[in-house]
């Protein structure tokens, strides 16, 4: 007997998601990899502010391929955690049907928040950043993370860019899930992203997984301390070169096999401590930023036993 055909899923995107009717876009926030930031006003909610993100979705001949809806579903489920470090998802709905390339414009509305960790360093006083207010955005970082990690949500892309500060001062993560979509969107954009929080692994080609995110941690919480990047790279090559100042250069046993990049383009050094290009380190922060940023991605901790490092047990600086 033959297979029943599915019945087509784009008949059924308005029932799904409604259409955006209800946001009146104000200005772009950003433009990244992953899509468009708009600030916009939600018309149905007493004209309050909100983030729309404007994703655009490869359709199959079925529609919205089912990995893109289960990717939204479970969205929508983490937000129902209500998770304190973690932006809220209030909308989902969609646009246009771009018919000649084949997509879906879908937008993804979160609560608005006015500052991410970037704006909020570079507007710190002389003396930088308060060593208690450090170890307490730090902790939120990681507790974000780890709540990520335990629904098997991988974010990639951490950067101060995408940590925002609420007006009381929490620190939340944004831009994360939909990794399919935004691998296919990876593929559409000439936008570089920055490689400054990238885990050797990814810049060497290998298979990755949550300790990408873990690495991408550790050079941000530096970044608190220092006030500028711990691994300020320029290009691939130039970014695993400040990574190796750091960790040593890898010996012949434990450079990855199988690819690309040759050990020998990189000059021999040694492994260094964190605090060496980081002096604003105390012994506790030394110490666990000395194992997130291990270049063994097996040897990094999870975000869970980050938590419970003495840097966040012992008493407060």
């Amino acid at each position: 007997m033959a297979p029943t055909r599915q019945p087509q899923q784009h008949h059924t995107v308005s029932t799904m998601f409604q259409l955006s009717t209800n946001y009146e876009e104000l200005n772009v926030i950003g433009t990244g990899a992953y899509g468009t930031v708009y600030k916009a006003r939600d018309l149905s909610n007493e004209g309050n502010i909100v983030a729309l993100k404007k994703v655009r979705v490869a359709l199959t001949e079925d529609g919205v391929p089912m990995s893109t809806l289960r990717e939204i579903a479970l969205l929508k489920q983490l937000d129902a955690f209500q998770h304190p470090n973690v932006v809220k998802l209030l909308d989902v709905c969609h646009g246009p049907r771009l018919e000649r390339e084949g997509q879906l414009v879908l937008f993804l509305v979160f609560e608005h928040l006015e500052q991410d960790l970037d704006d909020y360093i570079k507007r710190l006083p002389p003396g930088g950043m308060p060593r208690m207010t450090i170890q307490r955005l730090s902790r939120e970082l990681l507790t974000g993370v780890d709540f990520l990690h335990s629904h098997r949500i991988i974010h990639r892309d951490l950067k101060p860019q995408n940590l925002l500060i609420s007006a009381q001062g929490q620190l939340k993560l944004a831009d994360f899930g939909l990794a399919k979509t935004y691998d296919f969107e990876m593929k559409l954009t000439t936008v570089v992203v920055t490689l400054w929080y990238r885990a050797p692994e990814v810049l060497l080609g290998e298979p990755y997984h949550s300790s990408v995110d873990i690495w991408s941690s550790g050079c941000i919480i530096a970044e608190m301390f220092q006030r500028v990047a711990l691994f300020p790279g320029t290009s691939e090559g130039n970014q695993l070169e400040k990574i190796f100042e750091l960790t040593g250069r890898p010996s012949e046993s434990q450079w990855p096999r199988g690819i690309s990049v040759a050990r020998e383009n990189f000059r021999p050094t040694q492994q260094r401590e964190p605090r060496q290009m980081c002096p604003k380190l105390c012994d506790f922060s030394n110490d666990l930023l000395k194992k997130m940023l291990a270049f063994n991605p097996r040897e990094r901790p999870s975000a869970l036993q980050c938590l419970q490092h003495p840097y966040f047990t012992q008493e407060p600086m």
